[in-house]
């Protein structure tokens, strides 16, 4: 994605165009992807430098509050950013540190109970942790 189409998506999204947020944009942006924050710190690191820690991860924030991004914490200690925004379900492999893309039609979940008085479900994410096959 060029540097027009990044600035346009932010914009879109009510966002303030920054040289920073466009440096990021380009690494979370430009295609499918799931990367932790210091993952996007340490590209940019690789690419040039010149983003700091806060910022990478206040801008993934900012992402992830305006649409453009999706949080997923996978363990209660980690999470990646996902720009894959329309509703999908994970596998995990925490050997590899992988976060792998499940189409949501692939995973029909049933039996949900109700939710609390004032509430109604918004989504439903289901995080498949994978382990290697014991030896037989």
């Amino acid at each position: 994605m060029d540097e027009q189409a990044l600035t346009d998506k932010l914009l879109n999204h009510a966002v303030g165009v920054t040289p920073q947020r466009l440096r990021i944009a380009a690494v979370m942006l430009d295609a499918p992807r799931h990367l932790s924050a210091d993952q996007v710190l340490a590209k940019l690191n690789r690419d040039g430098g010149g983003v700091s820690k806060a910022t990478v991860y206040n801008t993934l924030r900012t992402f992830t509050e305006h649409g453009l991004l999706r949080e997923i914490n996978v363990d209660g200690q980690r999470s990646f950013y996902d720009s894959t925004v329309a509703p999908h379900h994970h596998f995990y492999n925490p050997e590899t540190g992988e976060l792998m893309d499940i189409r949501a039609d692939r995973i029909k979940v049933s039996g949900l109970p109700q939710p609390p008085d004032g509430t109604e479900a918004a989504e439903v994410e289901v995080i498949i942790r994978l382990r290697k096959r014991p030896a037989v």
